[in-house]
């Protein structure tokens, strides 16, 4: 699929994969599925869930780094500025890091464009947080969260899913 296809996809993912509510116990379902995942595959990721005001969820798997926590902060800034997924964001960007905080006036320390960061909306409220992935290909990193998001909204996989990358 083409970027622009990809883009529109997502906006579409991040439309139609939001709660009616979301709570302690909805990031506790999701992060613990997104885990439970990651150990059944062997990623090497985290998981973060977090709401503007306050984390709600964090794993570890084995073979991560403290580089991808500090990955996972700069995404979810990017989330919480923008209140778009990260991957979208790469791809709206054309991928140029640099270019990026230098047109918005960033730190590249605080922000980072890489797939992995996916808004929490909350329907007639809006983005209240975010779920971050760190550790994969920037592309999967994205696409685990749909599929975690997918599962616990009831939602088909493969109508969410992004076309596979050529």
């Amino acid at each position: 699929m083409s970027v622009a296809g990809d883009i529109e996809k997502i906006k579409v993912q991040e439309t139609e994969l939001a709660f009616d509510a979301f709570d302690e116990a909805t990031a506790f379902e999701i992060g613990s599925a997104l885990r439970a995942c990651a150990l059944a595959e062997n990623w090497p990721i985290i998981v973060d869930i977090q709401l503007w005001d306050r984390p709600l969820f964090y794993a570890a798997m084995p073979g991560s780094t403290g580089s991808n926590t500090d990955w996972a902060r700069r995404k979810r800034n990017v989330v919480k500025m923008f209140l778009k997924s990260t991957y979208r964001m790469m791809l709206e960007q054309g991928g140029e890091s640099a270019l990026f905080a230098e047109r918005y006036g960033l730190s590249a320390s605080e922000y980072v464009l890489a797939g992995g960061g996916f808004p929490i909306r909350v329907r007639g409220v809006g983005v209240i947080g975010v779920i971050t992935v760190s550790g994969l290909p920037q592309r999967q990193d994205h696409g685990i969260i749909v599929d975690a998001l997918c599962d616990h909204l009831g939602r088909d996989r493969a109508s969410m899913a992004l076309a596979a990358a050529t």
